[in-house]
């Protein structure tokens, strides 16, 4: 396995010949060119008024660092640091500017601007001067006679003046050289460890981001689902009505009319419109079926059974429950019947649903040849995705030869129903036996 970081890289006996040290030297030396600006930044700004100007330029120039630490530490980290800053809920500089000031990111990339401005990046030097410097002046040596042609100092303290001196003292660099990138290493592995302890999001961020992806996939769902009611509901009272009134009219003109070619037209007209009605009350079941609305799931997966292609047997039992849990459940299982009807070959299949200790159980089997997969167009792989966004799952058995089985579970809390005793909530039924 290819190593990550430079501590990873260490314990691999090709280290020296692999780029893990030159990369450590060069995320030392880059930290050296970053840090003295940020030097002079914080002089600069410690120096003006800390409350009305230093300190919000102060922020400023933590998250910009915090930017430009994180991308460097691509240098000797292979796992990129993600961004631990939120995006606002508001366009606009005042809006960033509120959000960063109350996350805790934002000051610990304050912390380090000034860590890495005042220790750090004087210890990248030292430890490059004594790393690279040292056994480069030493390896220079024989340089330094040639030049000065009588005598050398080898690193300000040893007289050189042969020439088999100079090549020991290079010949000592090297050896030098070899034996200090390894610690170098090391102390590049740990000045990265900081900095991504102070610059990449900390768990209880990561649980939050997450947190807040879920709730805006869960609206994203609850808004996709009233626009399906908008568009079934316009569709219902509007072009549906309409449809009827024109077949109503067609008929009308068709008794009215003499036989002949005109009657002859009238009677495909009518008969065209009918079937344009039909169709169009399908699609707007399918959209979201009014008696889903109306009366809720149990009605509403008896009502799926009864128009599926296979004979199916429904067992249901369940109260009514939030919107967005009985339509994710119904629409599943019109998809499961979809692909009974479509694919298994079974001669029969089965419903069961319960709402037992505030979950919603639905399973849905049939005797067909089994080998289903979700991952090859059963158009499941969606519906499972809005599960999820309800914390629920959904699991299918299906071996070769059958019996295939679709189970779906939803957390869910049974809405209180006060005509619970005039309206049909349990099904029982065998559709087209």
């Amino acid at each position: 396995m290819q190593p990550r970081t430079p501590w990873q890289a260490l314990t691999r006996r090709r280290y020296l010949r692999t780029a893990w040290p030159w990369r450590s030297a060069g995320y030392l030396a880059s930290g050296v060119a970053t840090g003295v600006p940020a030097l002079l930044v914080l002089l600069l700004l410690v120096g003006s008024s800390v409350v009305l100007v230093g300190l919000p330029l102060l922020l400023l120039a933590g998250v910009a660092l915090g930017g430009i630490e994180r991308r460097r530490l691509r240098l000797v980290e292979l796992d990129p640091a993600v961004d631990p800053h939120r995006v606002p809920d508001a366009p606009g500089l005042a809006a960033w500017l509120r959000l960063r000031a109350r996350e805790q990111a934002t000051w610990r990339e304050l912390a380090y601007a000034v860590l890495h401005a005042t220790v750090l990046w004087p210890l990248d030097a030292l430890v490059l001067a004594v790393g690279l410097g040292l056994p480069a002046v030493l390896m220079s040596t024989p340089v330094q006679l040639a030049v000065d042609g009588e005598e050398a100092k080898a690193v300000k303290a040893y007289l050189v003046t042969s020439y088999p001196e100079a090549f020991a003292a290079a010949l000592l660099g090297l050896v030098l050289l070899l034996a200090l990138l390894h610690p170098l290493a090391a102390l590049a592995g740990a000045r990265a460890a900081l900095s991504r302890a102070l610059l990449a999001p900390r768990e209880t961020e990561l649980r939050d981001r997450i947190g807040e992806v879920t709730a805006s996939r869960a609206r994203l769902v609850d808004a996709f689902e009233a626009e399906r009611r908008r568009i079934e509901r316009d569709l219902h009272d509007g072009a549906q009505q309409r449809l009827v009134a024109l077949t109503m009219t067609l008929g009308l003109a068709r008794l009215d009319a003499p036989p002949g070619p005109l009657a002859e037209q009238l009677a495909r007209a009518h008969a065209e419109a009918g079937h344009v009605l039909t169709d169009l009350r399908e699609l707007i079941h399918g959209i979201h079926p009014q008696v889903l609305a109306d009366y809720g799931l149990g009605a509403a997966l008896a009502d799926a059974a009864d128009r599926c292609a296979v004979p199916v047997d429904a067992d249901i039992d369940v109260p009514r429950l939030p919107a967005p849990v009985e339509s994710a459940g119904y629409f599943v299982v019109c998809e499961a019947l979809a692909n009974i009807g479509k694919h298994s070959g079974a001669g029969r299949a089965r419903i069961t649903a319960r709402c037992e200790h505030r979950t919603l159980r639905i399973e849905v089997d049939d005797d067909g040849r089994g080998g289903a997969d979700p991952a090859h167009g059963t158009g499941l792989t969606g519906l499972a995705d809005r599960l999820a966004v309800l914390d629920g799952t959904l699991t299918i058995i299906s071996p070769p030869g059958g019996p295939t089985i679709l189970r779906v579970e939803i957390p869910c809390r049974p809405l209180p129903d006060p005509s619970a005793s005039s309206s049909p909530r349990t099904a029982s039924s065998s559709a087209k036996g």
